[in-house]
Order: C-alpha cells, then structure tokens, then sequence
C-alpha cells in the first residue's frame, strides 16, 4: 500500500495530469498528439494503440470468464462448492480431492488447462462462446462512440461501488474479517527489495489512472478548452486511491474470513488424526493438549496454535500448524484472487449464488468499463489522422472486434491461461513503461516543460505550480528509466517463468517458458515498442521537422471544430489580436480559446460520407 501511494504521488499525477493537459489543449487522441509536438514523435501514439490492442486483447478474455461464472453463479448448490464423483469408481475426482473444489472447478471446467504453455490442446468451445459474447458486447457499445459509451460508463463505474459497500458491510461481520485487515496494514518493507514488486506496483498505478494507453488523452480531447484539468488530475487520482483502497479492504475482508474457515478445518482435520492416536493403547505422551479432542468445533483457533507452538515440534510431520496468514498469502494475486479465493470464499456464505451472481456482475461491468477507455484510446487516434476511417466508425470498430477476436481465439485453446499470463506480464507492462518515458521525455525535453506551462497557462488563465517542470524533466523520468533498466536486467539474468497446473499432482508448479516463448514474448516487447524509433526515422528520412504550420492545424481539425457566429463578430470588432492571442497562436494551442467550439455529435446510426474535393 505504501508503495502504492508513493509512486502515485511521485509519478502518477504529475504524468495523469500532464497527459490530460496534452489531450484537452491540442483536441487529438495520442497520435495527433505527439505529431503535434513533433512530427519525429508520431510513433509514440502508434505504440500506445499496440499497448492498448494488446491488453484489449486479452483483458477480454477476463470479461468471458466472468461472463463464464456469472452464468452458472444460477444455481444451488454452486458448481465449485463441492467436488465431483467419478461415477466408474464411486470415489471423489482424484485432482479435485488433492486441491480444492474451486481451484479444480477453475482449471478443469472453466479452463480444462494443459499441463504447459507447448500443449496447446484443442479450444474450449463454451469459453470461445463467452469470449464471442464478449467482444460483441464491446463491439455494440463502441459503435455509437463517445457519447453513448460515456452514457454506459455512468452505470458501469456507479454500480461497482454499490456492490462494494454491499461487500464490505457483510464482510465486517464474518469471522477473520479484522485479521484480514490487519494483514493488508501491516507493513512489509522486505518486499521493497523486489524488482517484481515494483514493476507491478508501477503497472497498477499507469493500469489505475490509464497512463500511456491514449485513452486518457482520447477522452480528454473532448473536454472544453478551458476546463480545469489540474483540478481533474488530483480528484480523478484522490477517487482511484479511495477506491483502491474500498476494493482492497473488500478483498481483504474476504480473505481473512476464508483463511480463518480454513484453518478451523485444519484443527478440526489435526484433533481427528490425534485422536487416532490417542486410542491406541498405551500412547499417553506428556504433549497431548489440555483442551477437549472429542469436540473440535469447540476448540479456539488461538488455543490450538498456542499448544503447537509448544509441542509441535515434537509431534509428527502430519499435525500441522493452522496460520491463517499462510493461508493469506496463496492465490491473493492475478487470477487466483478472483476466481479461486474470492469463489472459495463466497461458497462459505449464506445465500451464496446471490452473493456470486452479485460479484461477478461487478466484475463484468468493472471489465468492460475498463474495455470502452482502452478501445477509446484506439479507434480515436486511428480516426483522428485517417480521414477514411474517420468517415466510416462503425465499419473500424466491427473490423477491429472481429480481428481481436480472431486473436483472442489463442486464449481460448488449453494452455490459453498461460498466453494471457504472457499477455499481461510483458506485452503490456514492459512497453507501456517505455511509452510513458517517451511521452515524459517529448513533453519535457523536446517540447519544453516551461513553455507547456506557458501553454496550460493560456488554457486554464493560471500557472501551475512550478514543481511540475523538475517532476517531468527529472523525478519521473529517471523513475521511470530506472524501473525500465531494472525489469530489463532482471530478464536478462533470470529466466522468465510462469505458473502451471500440474493435473497429476493437482498443484501448480513453476516453469521456465521454453525458446519459442521466449520469442514471442520479445516479439510482443518490440511489436510495441518499435514504433517510435521507426516512426522517428521515417520522419527523418521524409525531412520532417518542427511541428506543423497553423494552416495544417487547422486543416487537421476541420471536420471536428468549427467557428462560431458570435465568436466572428467578436473578433471582428477587437482588431488587432493582443498580446494572449499572439501566445495561443503561437505555442501549444492551435485554435485560440474562446474562437472554437464543438461541432454537435452525429446522431445514432449516422455516419459521416466521403466528400470528394
């Protein structure tokens, strides 16, 4: 948490700001943006469409799993409650038995995972169904743009918050809730040393805020010239700490409880094995327990670990010690939060499909709330500098839902979890990381941090803080290189791995990715990545320099402003423009600041028809 809060202070305002600032003064998604600055620079907004395709592509298969569980979250008892019987011998399934009901529900029914990433397998025909659902869901709302998908995101973003107070409230009242928040409190200061660590902490501050992806300047390009975006970058981060921190004490919450029934099962579980040995006769050693082993129930947790932490080093390798805190600390990341804690957990509560339908719902509107900002961040772009795609939204959005499907059919075969590990570890941090240190670099080097004040000066009609020049030029960006210089490195002296499910040991193991693997997660690094050094040199070779003329700025936003009558006369009347005028001509701003306004939005299922000049 800690950690958290200092990168989000250190490094994620000044750039959610400076990236809001970009987007609201220019009007362009992230391509046009950064071709603004610099024509040398145009990679940049090409690299945050890949980074966000590629999360696109598999944060979607998130939502089908989801979509996947919320279907049979309708029925009671639920599906991973209990283990299956093997019907040719009338005993329980063997790798249900040896895991969990939810842990073999997950990798055996939902994903029917193979024991590596070189099993490919044959695809899962329900999760391609629910993956089809889920792209067709995005396609529908993408379709209509901004307008109607903002209308969505109201209830989207409204409803989690709800099903999280909800969460939160039940959750206070189980047992092991308190422990479960002791837990998340309690500094850990040993993981700081981890290089992981950081990376991931830095990942949830840029996947929070959507740093680097474009859809922060897509979206913010429809804002008024004149909003006040500084005061939009500290609420938008202050409600995502706030959040951060609801959800967490929910998951929290939830895990103390979990952990606490398990470990009551594992005193029940030890009293029952030493109660066998206790009939046997003539076993009467000084260490047996001065609470009551004929009634486990009635035994305390607190009273058990205390007589094991006198006694258990002399007793077998069978009795155990029943820390809930080991407990904590499995499946409390990635998809194991969710679909196995989480799942575990609520299969313990009252009522519980209410509880599951009402999480997974959650869960889903979370995902695809995420998915409307990440497609946002690449068809506006796309729209923004191809005039022809412009013209014809609704045929890019269907083309490009299709074409991540296609793709996202790799997550749907067997080894597909391992795929969307791979996905999400290196397609989308490492370049993401390189994205912001471009952007961070173009605005405050190559553009010029004084003068983007100068220009935020003349869009808001006030200076911000200096402090945020030396943010940029320096505490962020060499963060943001040493973070970079460090995952690198990592890499390169210790094998990437993942996490496998081993179906004959019902455990996960960890696996070192073979070569093939190796390169086509070094492809998807510099399949992201390539475009800015590419797109520099080809602007080189062409003889791009500076940013472009007036004339082009204004041709470039043409077909999306147009001047007002009022504003004309005004202009008219002033004469010669004064001295602010001059500076928002001149610097970062294209259109002055009070000569332009918004053309009125298409109407549903209208589309803008070529015009032939």
């Amino acid at each position: 948490m800690l950690l958290y809060v200092m990168l989000l202070m250190v490094v994620g305002v000044p750039l959610f700001f400076m990236e809001l600032a970009a987007g609201q003064s220019i009007r362009q998604g992230s391509i046009g943006v950064w071709k603004h600055i610099s024509p040398r620079l145009a990679g940049i907004g090409y690299s945050s469409c890949m980074v966000c395709f590629f999360v696109a592509l598999y944060y979607n298969v998130i939502i089908a799993w989801s979509l996947f569980y919320l279907g049979n979250s309708f029925q009671y008892p639920l599906p991973w409650e209990q283990c299956p019987v093997d019907h040719s011998t009338n005993t329980t399934v063997k790798e249900c038995a040896g895991s969990s009901p939810t842990s073999y529900f997950w990798f055996r029914k939902a994903l029917d995972i193979a024991d590596s990433i070189d099993d490919s397998g044959d695809f899962n025909p329900i999760m391609t169904g629910c993956l089809l659902a889920a792209w067709a869901i995005v396609c529908l709302a993408m379709i209509k743009g901004i307008k109607s998908s903002a209308k969505v995101m109201y209830f989207s973003s409204v409803f989690p918050y709800l099903v999280l107070f909800i969460f939160l409230i039940r959750g206070l009242m189980l047992d092991g809730a308190v422990d479960g928040i002791k837990y998340m409190f309690y500094p850990k200061l040993e993981i700081w040393g981890s290089v992981q660590v950081w990376r991931q902490a830095a990942t949830q501050v840029f996947f929070a805020l959507g740093l680097g992806y474009g859809s922060v300047i897509a979206y913010s390009s429809y804002n008024p010239v004149n909003n006040n975006c500084h005061r939009d970058a500290f609420m938008v981060s202050t409600i995502n700490f706030m959040t951060s921190v609801l959800a967490s004490l929910v998951v929290f919450v939830v895990l103390g409880f979990r952990a606490k029934s398990i470990a009551l099962n594992c005193v029940v579980n030890n009293l029952g094995v030493m109660s066998e040995l206790a009939a046997v006769p003539g076993s009467s050693p000084h260490w047996w327990p001065w609470f009551n082993m004929s009634d486990p129930s009635s035994v305390a947790l607190e009273d058990y670990r205390q007589w094991y932490s006198h006694y258990g080093a002399q007793v077998g390798p069978n009795i155990t010690d029943c820390n809930p805190e080991n407990e904590m600390k499995k499946g409390v990341e990635g998809t194991g939060l969710a679909f196995i804690a989480f799942t575990e957990a609520m299969a313990l509560f009252p009522a519980s499909p209410f509880w599951s339908a009402l999480f997974f719902l959650m869960l889903l509107n979370l995902g695809l709330s995420t998915m409307f900002g990440t497609m946002q961040g690449i068809l506006t772009p796309l729209m923004d500098n191809f005039s022809f795609l412009g013209h014809h939204k609704t045929m890019l959005t269907v083309c490009s839902c299709a074409l991540g499907f296609l793709i996202g059919l790799l997550f749907t075969q067997r080894s597909g979890n391992y795929f969307v590990t791979m996905f999400d570890d290196y397609s989308a941090t490492l370049p993401l990381i390189i994205v912001v240190i471009f952007e961070t670099a173009s605005v405050a080097w190559v553009y010029g941090a004084d003068r983007f004040l100068d220009d935020i000066e003349v869009m808001l009609k006030w200076r911000p803080p200096s402090i945020y020049k030396y943010m940029w030029k320096y505490v962020c960006l060499l963060s943001m290189v040493g973070l970079l210089a460090a995952s690198l490195l990592r890499m390169v002296f210790k094998r990437p791995t993942y996490t496998a499910w081993d179906h004959s040991t019902a455990s996960e193991s960890t696996l070192e990715y073979p070569g093939w693997a190796l390169a086509v997660l070094s492809m998807l690094i510099l399949a992201a990545s390539m475009p800015v050094p590419v797109g520099y040199l080809l602007s080189f070779i062409s003889g791009g320099r500076g940013p472009p003329d007036q004339d082009s700025v204004a041709d470039a936003h043409r077909e999306r402003y147009t001047k007002c009558e009022s504003s004309d006369e005004t202009a008219q009347s002033n004469g010669p423009m004064n001295d602010l005028d001059v500076m928002a001509r001149a610097a970062f701003l294209p259109l002055g600041h009070d000569h332009y306004s918004l053309l009125p939005q298409l109407e549903d299922g209208e589309e803008e028809e070529d015009t032939v000049v």
